[in-house]
């Protein structure tokens, strides 16, 4: 019987659409569902995970985008975290929350 290890990587996220503290546990709570992740912070607009590879950082990324945000992952690097950006609105982005502004206003 074949075993494969891997060594976990950290990556951070650029996330898209985030705005708010409720963005912040709806991402965290996403991130959390998916599989050999390790969630190591969320802030609004970024996140650091631990993953075994890049097939299960593929499939966090399908799942913020399932829940209504756009996500970016590379290796951890220091300063990559970004503001969310002009236009962009709370839970979920402009796409799943235009009909009512948002959460929070």
């Amino acid at each position: 019987m074949k075993t494969a290890t891997t060594n976990p990587t950290t990556f951070t996220l650029t996330i898209d659409g985030m705005t708010c503290g409720h963005c912040v546990q709806t991402v965290t709570k996403a991130l959390a569902s998916v599989p050999g992740v390790a969630v190591r912070s969320v802030a609004v607009g970024s996140a650091q995970i631990t993953a075994p590879d890049g097939l299960t950082v593929a499939k966090v990324v399908e799942v913020l985008g399932e829940a209504g945000y756009t996500a970016r992952a590379s290796e951890l690097t220091p300063g990559t975290a970004t503001d969310a950006g002009p236009g962009a609105s709370c839970c979920g982005g402009a796409k799943k929350n235009a009909a009512r502004g948002g959460c929070c206003g």
